[in-house]
């Protein structure tokens, strides 16, 4: 960044700023928020209230008022920062990659905070925990919408709760839950999530995963490989035998009892219609150490609801060319005809989150919250997600990108996707593909791309 950039940055972030001002009330929060945000924006090697407030000139109790005391729709600003990226960022492959992030804490007075599982320190230990929605599209991302995880604990103490500012309407709520509801919010503010992801810890709950077929939302998630499901949908029985003995039975159901599903591993491991499937190499992206090529196939899979199989859902298994005994499973409910290659471009943008997560903790100051009140530390959250979004911005104009996409048209048409940084390696040999036809590795990335098989080609790929 040179000076002409950085002199331009002030009245960029005024402008950027000014959108907000319909959430506040008064003058003196509109000021606020340039403080904090400038705070965060600036070289401080903490950036907590106090010290951004010491910087600003202003008294140690003035930004603790801001974000606790003063009357200002905080929900509005996040809705507004969601539509600003729907209406600036759209893309037709657009993900919502949903994630959380915990925050190392002292003591017991923080919204939320006990000894739980702290990714960021790989332990259990005494953090506070919060799930984010973050967006991707072409190569621009930010996150969208942050909430706080209140443990079943804190939830059952209501007099703690109380204490900390918590809302008696605020509960436990599972984090897929929380996802869900930062999925719907974000649609509901214009936001067109063509695919979102997960990982293996979301369809834990199946429960998860039907709510986003009830939506029509479209995803390709990690998932555990004790992961269960059937290869090929059971049998059912729809109508009692006539001149049957015996009380009725519930229709339809498993015709057999033990028509049990497996989980994936197996079918990788036992499966022939899964074990004669070539594998087909792709270049996932770039890395320090060189090229991220991973080796992939698909096959259909049957999910267990209230005790039946449900349509068919797509389960792709991905292996480390480097390191064969990693393996990834991942779930998806994407259109038939939908290439691999677009799945797994979905699948592994995952990283997209952490490296927003990266930047508002190393940069922003995201963790350096110190706060004992839960509208404090909403607030805290969102407006740092205001100031990432400026900061994305700013990077993703100036290196003179397009968020748009190349043209590279979909399976049959259904619909179109960005020119992805996943694709078959460049080489001379020639790899089947899960119909036994082959095509050339040289080939471009249409001719290279395996499509996710329609209901009529189920057994044709069997």
């Amino acid at each position: 960044m040179d000076a002409e950039q950085i002199q331009r940055l002030r009245p960029m972030l005024n402008t950027y700023l000014r959108q907000f001002d319909d959430c506040f009330g008064r003058r003196e929060p509109v000021a606020h928020l340039k403080t904090y945000v400038l705070g965060q924006l600036s070289g401080l090697p903490r950036k907590s209230m106090e010290p951004i407030a010491d910087a600003a000139g202003l008294g140690p109790r003035t930004l603790q008022q801001f974000l606790s005391l003063h009357e200002w729709d905080h929900d509005r600003v996040r809705d507004i920062l969601q539509q600003r990226v729907a209406g600036r960022h759209p893309h037709p492959c657009s993900i919502g990659v949903i994630d959380e992030s915990a925050h190392p804490k002292k003591g017991d007075k923080t919204p939320g905070v006990k000894r739980q599982w702290c990714g960021r320190l790989g332990k259990v230990d005494n953090c506070v925990v919060t799930v984010h929605l973050a967006y991707a599209a072409g190569d621009f991302h930010c996150l969208v919408d942050s909430d706080l995880f209140l443990p079943e604990d804190w939830s059952d103490d209501r007099e703690r709760c109380r204490s900390a500012g918590i809302p008696d309407e605020v509960v436990h709520r599972p984090k897929w839950r929380i996802a869900l509801e930062q999925r719907d919010r974000a649609v509901a503010n214009g936001m067109d999530l063509k695919w979102v992801t997960f990982d293996e810890n979301y369809p834990m709950n199946p429960e998860f995963l039907f709510a986003l077929d009830d939506r029509g939302q479209h995803y390709v998630g990690e998932i555990k490989r004790t992961y269960t499901g059937w290869l090929k949908p059971p049998a059912l029985l729809y109508k009692r035998h006539q001149g049957a003995k015996g009380r009725p039975g519930h229709f339809p159901r498993l015709k057999k009892k033990d028509a049990h599903p497996i989980t994936v591993e197996n079918m990788l491991r036992y499966s022939p219609q899964l074990r004669k499937l070539p594998w087909e190499k792709f270049h996932i992206k770039d890395t320090q150490k060189g090229p991220m090529v991973w080796e992939a196939k698909v096959v259909p899979i049957y999910l267990k609801r209230q005790g039946l199989p449900t349509r068919a859902h797509w389960l792709v298994v991905a292996r480390n060319v480097e390191n064969p005994e990693e393996i990834k499973y991942f779930i998806a409910n994407a259109p038939a005809g939908t290439p691999l290659e677009v799945l797994l471009h979905v699948g592994f943008s995952r990283w997209r989150v952490e490296r927003c997560f990266e930047d508002e903790k190393t940069e922003l100051g995201m963790s350096h919250f110190e706060v004992r009140n839960y509208q404090s530390l909403r607030r805290h959250l969102i407006v740092t997600s205001v100031t990432h979004l400026f900061l994305a911005e700013v990077h993703h104009d100036w290196r003179g990108e397009k968020s748009g996409p190349d043209s590279l048209p979909g399976a049959n048409g259904q619909f179109g996707v960005g020119l992805l940084p996943v694709g078959v390696r460049t080489g001379s040999q020639e790899i089947p593909n899960p119909s036994g036809r082959h095509h050339h590795r040289d080939a471009g990335p249409q001719s290279s791309v395996t499509a996710v098989p329609r209901e009529s080609q189920t057994q044709a790929v069997a």
